[in-house]
């Protein structure tokens, strides 16, 4: 008589089961999240495309700097869709009688003239509007360029190398914060009379703005000289401009790129003001902040005058300092992430 035992069969089956196929399991769910390493600088990405998907201001700020950047790169196309250059006269839609007031309503909108036109020489304010969003955002990027690049090189400097090199940037730093910078800029423009107002101003503006940028790498650098990736450069043989350039750049790079989306309003509102008190650019260039010195004596009888160069520099400034607040909570690893 034969007897068969059926138990020892299906006994390797649970045990199978129960445990070398238990072991792989949280392993295999775990490999693909351990194989995707993301860069820092991915995530500070990321996480700005997050930011601009969660602020419907921070949208509509981007796209007014974008439409504002466009009106700069292609002035004398867009102006040109309007029929009129910006030093053109229109005497007829002005009325002699009337001390040069503009014919018509909301100071001479029309189909000709599509935001009006200037009291007395009947210039067209759309096509000096979009060449003034020129001069004022060619001034102002040009500055920011120079700002950042000089206070980027010599905050790096400063931080990377320390000692004497620390101590004569550092104190120049000083010394250019403490000067009295507008003053400074209001006499140079004054008796600086056959140059280019343009390049005057903007190199005279990059100035004074450097050491503030300066001082945001030279403190970012020193706690990036320690670090072991950078340790790691130096005992490898990496000298000190290759790690400048790939480990300590790289690291500085987004508060530079926050800081700097914040400088531009500033530089906008500065050359602006100077424009305003009558050393910027001279006449008949136009710019914002000539159009409002000018449009002061006609607010009361033409407040489309004052109005409209007065919302496209309000404009301007609110959506690069939106745009900047954002980055900076982004970017910037000491700045609050809303």
């Amino acid at each position: 008589m034969t007897t068969t035992t059926p138990k020892p069969g299906p006994g390797p089956d649970p045990a199978a089961t129960s445990g070398p196929a238990s072991a792989p399991g949280p392993a295999a769910t775990s490999a693909p999240a351990a194989a995707a390493p993301v860069h820092p600088t991915d995530g500070a990405w990321r996480l700005v495309r997050a930011e601009l998907g969660r602020r419907a201001s921070l949208k509509i700020s981007l796209a007014v700097v974008a439409l504002f950047a466009v009106m700069t790169a292609a002035a004398p196309l867009i102006s040109a869709l309007g029929g009129w250059g910006p030093e053109e006269f229109d005497k007829s839609a002005v009325d002699p009688y009337l001390g040069g007031l503009p014919i018509g309503p909301l100071g001479g909108v029309s189909a000709e003239h599509w935001l009006g036109v200037e009291p007395v020489t009947g210039r067209d304010l759309f096509a000096r509007v979009v060449h003034g969003a020129q001069v004022s955002l060619l001034i102002a990027f040009a500055a920011t360029a120079i700002v950042v690049l000089a206070g980027t090189t010599a905050g790096i400097a400063a931080g990377y190398f320390g000692g004497r090199t620390d101590t004569v940037l550092s104190r120049l730093m000083d010394l250019t914060m403490s000067f009295p910078s507008l003053i400074f800029m209001i006499a140079m423009m004054s008796v600086a009379r056959d140059v280019d107002r343009i390049l005057l101003m903007t190199l005279v503006i990059g100035l004074f703005g450097w050491p503030g940028v300066a001082r945001v790498v030279r403190g970012q650098t020193l706690s990036l000289k320690h670090r072991e990736y950078v340790d790691a450069a130096r005992v490898g043989g990496s000298g000190p401009w290759r790690i400048l350039a790939r480990d300590i750049l790289p690291g500085v790079a987004g508060p530079v790129i926050a800081y700097t989306t914040l400088m531009i309003p500033g530089m906008i509102a500065t050359e602006a003001a100077l424009s305003y008190l009558g050393v910027g650019v001279r006449p008949p260039t136009p710019s914002w902040g000539q159009m409002i010195a000018e449009s002061v004596a006609y607010y009361d009888t033409d407040p489309m005058y004052f109005l409209v160069p007065s919302l496209c520099l309000f404009l301007t400034v609110l959506a690069f300092t939106l745009l900047g607040d954002a980055l900076r909570d982004v970017l910037d690893p000491r700045g609050s992430r809303t």
